[in-house]
């Protein structure tokens, strides 16, 4: 038997996920892990992944609305054209070449530098060099304020964090790791 080559790009960096199909023609409600603006227009092609699944589409067409799933893009590939069709791709990962991701300017973070970090308490550890952690970012989400960094702690918790220099104020995307003074309280809630 022969095996198929595997589509996802060399180098594949996770810039988003697929949410849920929307409407009867194949259309499918995504979310980017990028604060650019109109960054999913300049997509064109992109490789989905779902467990173990991957495809390799052309985006035909993507549309926003800032009062319509929370401003979320809608895509519509090549060769998803019914609704059957986009649900098969529900919860996907959507993955393009590191090449092709939007390079950030001076001093800023692309959401998937951030995605993978480890997270550590500054106010109780004094430094980044130190191993045990509050938790790992899992994704960096927009809810109309500041980003907020989705973290998962060893325990399993989720513990949101906002993104704010206030807050997060060693970040370092090379070592992967971002140290942090939490406000009190905050791990309670």
């Amino acid at each position: 038997m022969r095996q198929l080559p595997n589509p996802l790009p060399s180098d594949p960096v996770l810039i988003g996920r697929l949410i849920r199909a929307r409407g009867i023609r194949g259309e499918i409600v995504g979310e980017l892990d990028s604060n650019e603006p109109g960054r999913e227009e300049r997509l064109d092609e992109v490789t989905l992944e779902l467990a173990g699944r991957t495809k390799i589409v052309r985006v035909e067409k993507v549309w926003s609305n800032p009062t319509i799933y929370q401003g979320r893009p809608v895509f519509k590939f090549d060769g998803i054209d019914t609704m059957t069709d986009a649900e098969l791709w529900q919860g996907a990962g959507i993955f393009v070449a590191a090449e092709d991701v939007a390079k950030p300017e001076e001093g800023a973070y692309s959401y998937a530098d951030l995605v993978g970090s480890r997270v550590v308490d500054l106010a109780k550890d004094g430094a980044l060099g130190v191993v045990e952690a509050l938790g790992v970012v899992e994704a960096v989400e927009e809810f109309g304020g500041p980003p907020v960094l989705r973290v998962r702690a060893a325990d399993g918790k989720e513990i949101l964090i906002p993104f704010a220099r206030a807050i997060c104020k060693q970040i370092d995307p090379a070592s992967k790791t971002i140290g942090v003074e939490l406000p009190e309280g905050l791990l309670d809630l």
